[in-house]
């Protein structure tokens, strides 16, 4: 099995699916569910708890207990099941439950790929992760500008539809061979090692995390709003889509090149450049609330988030030994991708409501901070 084409593949099948959930469920319960703005933030905010509770304990548990190939299949089947309940609710409380539900599994599919991509690459499997990482974003990007013209053609019911078939496409390829050492169970005495705790001593794991919590949940606004508030600016609904992903085409570009070209920037140097790249992208949204502004805003998601991303996963793959890497990744996905993000999804659902634009604009509440930390981080790089 070529490892590289295999993470490739799995990125690529994830990031379909995601790419039809972050942008667009919050808008598929509003306008088929028929709840408002500020119940679909509560929504995706419990989920989000969830979310971080699932990645930080279920997910390195049973990391610890099975293989990645099995909790691939484990969770992708949750997921299956927790859309299939979605059909016969309408209510909110009910759809609370459910969004509580699909988010224990469907959002814990990302850190075992990664996972599985880092311990690829310490094996010296996988020998480049942009370019398999790049794949994931081009899967994101195309079916964005797909089901932008289905909604536009049969309403937004499809976006539920598209996103359970990928799903069934997921758990297909799930059963399907992999590498070798993603097969194979992981030995009791190593995930007994150390816990969880212990990546805290590890040099500057928490200054690190600390930013990428920042930079990661700066995004709370752009990917729960984002598709109405092109809306609110009177985006054309086909072009969406395209707008959308005009963010994803700037990720494949940046991990297309990533190995390349930033192999030898610093970690530090990395974090900074996306917090400066984040803090001007959501500055313009702020100011000039027009289509084209947002497009060309956009572009820095290579920044906010791409270079953000990469530059953990550089600093896992140089400091975090193999044993440890699901328990950081878990802790990544907690907070810098569920719990950071659920907190300022709410913050941005009461600023959305009183004006859209003051959502975006609150989110340099965590950019300039995290600017400032990775700035600090630099320096003490420096030293060594």
């Amino acid at each position: 099995m070529n490892a590289q084409r295999w993470m490739s593949i799995r990125f690529f099948s994830f990031f379909l699916t995601w790419g039809i959930f972050l942008p667009f469920w919050s808008g598929w319960m509003i306008y088929t569910k028929g709840i408002t703005v500020s119940q679909a933030s509560l929504i995706m905010s419990f989920g989000l708890i969830a979310r971080g509770m699932s990645t930080l304990f279920a997910f390195p548990y049973l990391s610890g207990r099975f293989s990645s190939k099995i909790l691939l299949i484990m969770a992708g089947i949750g997921t299956l099941v927790a859309l299939l309940c979605y059909i016969p609710t309408s209510s909110f409380a009910g759809l609370l439950i459910v969004t509580i539900f699909l988010h224990l599994f469907y959002p814990a599919l990302m850190p075992t790929l990664e996972s599985a991509a880092s311990v690829l690459l310490q094996s010296k499997q996988l020998r480049h992760y942009g370019r398999s990482r790049q794949w994931g974003s081009i899967g994101f990007v195309s079916v964005g500008l797909i089901l932008t013209i289905f909604t536009g053609m049969f309403g937004d019911g499809v976006i539920f539809w598209a996103l359970f078939l990928g799903i069934i496409g997921f758990v297909y390829l799930g059963f399907m061979s992999a590498p070798g050492i993603l097969s194979e169970k992981p030995q009791v005495d190593q995930t007994q090692e150390v816990g969880m705790l212990h990546l805290f001593r590890i040099k500057h794991f928490g200054l690190v995390l600390m930013i990428v919590v920042l930079l990661q949940a700066a995004h709370a606004t752009y990917y729960n709003y984002g598709y109405i508030f092109l809306q609110d600016i009177h985006a054309p609904i086909y072009l969406i889509g395209l707008i959308i992903n005009i963010a994803v085409i700037s990720e494949i570009v940046f991990f297309s090149i990533a190995d390349k070209r930033f192999s030898k920037f610093s970690v530090g140097t990395l974090l900074t450049l996306a917090a400066i790249g984040s803090s001007i992208r959501w500055i313009l949204v702020f100011a000039f609330p027009n289509v084209i502004v947002f497009s060309v805003a956009q572009i820095l998601h290579a920044f906010s988030f791409a270079m953000a991303h990469y530059a953990f996963m550089r600093y896992i793959i140089n400091n975090i030994s193999q044993a440890q890497v699901s328990k950081a990744q878990g802790i990544y996905s907690t907070l810098a991708l569920s719990w950071s993000t659920a907190l300022f999804t709410i913050l941005g659902g009461y600023l959305y409501e009183v004006e859209p634009r003051y959502a975006f604009i609150g989110m340099i509440v965590c950019t300039l901070p995290a600017m400032l930390i990775a700035l600090v981080y630099r320096k003490l790089e420096r030293k060594g």
